[in-house]
């Protein structure tokens, strides 16, 4: 058996101190650019292994990064951007918001706010994107009730997380699922029956801490449902099993069409919208691109092989193998801060992990994605507790005291692990 070469792991090394020194230094945990972080581990893996000439790692190179599970991932994002700006562009995100804001119960303000940020995040698959939206509301409702706005912030990073989560156009639910070898329906009826319970009760305690809190919001929200249709038809396709390509391209025309219909795109208003939303996706496109060709250089040189061996020595069990996963991305989404990479990062790893221990694809794409998500949403430099504590001026820490949804969905995964995945049927 291949015991595999531990040193070949060092560019990854690299690569988690650049970003977390570079974090440490500057006190901004986004100072280091990550695609010149990914690229300075990948020099790292092409320097470190002497036994291969450049030919040979270039080979090796270009055929990870070139792999077509990767650059149909890459196609996937491209679109995704292209239809979530060309929506907000036409309304969809503000009426979404609005209709929202509309029906929200006086004396429930917090907890429609978590409420909508759950939807608006399912909709446009980017908890950053909703943490922008959302935070300067949780901000006014607290100003206008009794509210620490720290639970404000925290319920509005929750509501983000759980459609980045689940959503099918989120860049972590394509990783997850395209590392895996599943399908976007089935991993979403997983994580589902997992992330569900954790939302509920976590409005039941938004509810209960905020009982009493009243306030009618002072501004009139206006919406359009014809202006939500793309975001429906996107969620309906996509559960019912239409290829995630057709749903994308469909969620593009859709938008466009009711642009045109409602007035707020124009030909050349539709196709500068598709391109800034492309342009948006270019960066983690081209990580996704290098990081599968520096994964490639690590397993050539053994070091994918050693982390196998080191990992099996611990595992016994399917179960083992579930808990692996979940420990293995966790511990890399809390060094990078980023669960799109995490995922990205672990996700070869975790399929060979999978397939030796005959862990279900749609079970090992739920916990990259759960466990990325529940540190995105908890750790006090992640990009999502930054800019909503940014918005609010308070600090990351105050927030995470308040984190319950992160919390609670992962201990409905722990419990997943332990008891079972609900409504998981042998395919």
């Amino acid at each position: 058996m291949n015991h595999g070469n531990k040193w070949a792991l060092l560019p990854f090394l690299i690569f988690i101190l650049l970003f977390i020194g570079s974090g440490l230094l500057t006190k901004d945990f986004t100072a280091m650019p990550l695609n010149m972080a990914v690229g300075i581990a990948c020099i790292a893996a092409f320097v470190m292994n002497r036994r291969d000439g450049t030919e040979k790692k270039l080979e090796v190179f270009l055929k990870g990064a070139g792999n077509k599970d990767v650059m149909l991932m890459v196609l996937i994002f491209l679109l995704a951007g292209a239809f979530s700006s060309v929506a907000k562009e036409m309304g969809a995100v503000e009426s979404t918001v609005n209709l929202g804001l509309t029906y929200l119960p006086q004396n429930f303000l917090l907890v429609g706010l978590f409420i909508i940020g759950c939807l608006i995040s399912l909709s446009m698959g980017t908890s950053m994107g909703t943490v922008v939206a959302l935070s300067p509301i949780g901000v006014g409702i607290a100003e206008a009730t009794e509210i620490s706005v720290a639970l404000t912030m925290a319920t509005v990073v929750g509501g983000a997380m759980f459609g980045d989560n689940l959503s099918v156009i989120s860049d972590t639910t394509i990783a997850a699922v395209r590392t895996q070898g599943t399908d976007m329906r089935d991993k979403f009826k997983v994580n589902f029956w997992i992330v569900l319970p954790a939302a509920v009760v976590t409005a039941i305690i938004i509810g209960f801490l905020t009982a009493g809190n009243s306030h009618a919001l002072k501004n009139s929200y206006d919406y359009s449902i014809l202006s939500i249709v793309p975001y429906i038809f996107v969620l309906i396709a996509a559960i019912i099993g239409v290829d995630v390509i057709k749903v994308l391209l469909g969620g593009i025309i859709v938008s466009f069409a009711i642009g045109l219909i409602n007035g707020s795109l124009s030909v050349l208003s539709f196709v500068e919208a598709a391109s800034k939303g492309i342009v948006g996706m270019e960066d983690i496109a081209i990580i996704a691109v290098l990081i599968s060709g520096l994964v490639a250089l690590i397993q050539h040189a053994g070091g994918i092989d050693f982390l196998l061996t080191f990992i099996s020595k611990k595992i016994r069990s399917k179960k083992g193998a579930e808990f692996g996963i979940a420990s293995l991305v966790s511990v890399t989404d809390i060094s990078t801060a980023n669960n799109t990479i995490a995922i990205l990062m672990t996700g070869p790893l975790a399929k060979k992990i999978a397939d030796q221990y005959e862990v279900d694809p749609r079970k090992s794409a739920s916990l990259l994605d759960i466990f990325a998500s529940v540190w995105q949403g908890f750790v006090p430099y992640s990009p999502q507790l930054l800019a909503a504590a940014s918005v609010a001026g308070i600090s990351t820490v105050s927030i995470m005291f308040y984190s319950f949804y992160p919390i609670l969905m992962a201990i409905c995964a722990v419990g997943a692990i332990l008891i079972g995945y609900p409504r998981l049927k042998k395919k």
